[in-house]
């Protein structure tokens, strides 16, 4: 099993695809990680927002496979501590036989569609925050997640 995560569009800011990479090498040594960019809807920007919320749904269930367990990162899912975060991980790892894939949206969320097929919602927080610094608060709760389970010192309670 992998676990995944899909997001929309590149990371424009330096400092957030190093912290990305800082966190992506970290992860190499828990588990099978996979990140997976959708580039931009071209012309997105003459799109409603609905519209492009349909484009950008149709481009993310393309990524995703019949059995995985898609759980979308979303403002209205629940929200954990790292410690409840680290307890769901391990229920999901022990759980799921297919992959466990985490979905970021674009700026206006998902689609209709794309909720319609997920299996879970969580949330980083009740702020609000830009989809390109999800992807470093998400993948460093995850290696987080993992120190927690080994009982690594990165963790402080």
């Amino acid at each position: 099993m992998k676990i995944k995560l899909i997001a929309i569009g590149k990371t424009d800011e330096k400092f957030l695809e190093e912290g990305i990479e800082k966190y992506l090498k970290r992860l190499k040594h828990y588990h099978t990680f996979e990140f997976s960019i959708i580039p931009d809807i071209k012309q997105g920007g003459k799109f409603t927002a609905e519209n492009l919320k349909d484009a950008e749904g149709k481009l993310i269930l393309q990524k995703i496979q019949e059995g995985d367990f898609v759980i979308l990162l979303d403002e209205k899912g629940k929200e954990f501590t790292s410690g409840e975060f680290a307890n769901f991980l391990q229920k999901k790892l022990n759980a799921v036989t297919t992959n466990l894939v985490f979905v970021i949206g674009g700026a206006f969320g998902f689609s209709p569609a794309v909720y319609e097929r997920a299996n879970d919602k969580m949330a980083l927080s009740k702020m609000t925050f830009s989809h390109q610094m999800v992807r470093l608060f998400f993948i460093e709760q995850l290696y987080r997640g993992f120190t927690i389970l080994r009982g690594e010192k990165y963790h402080h309670d």
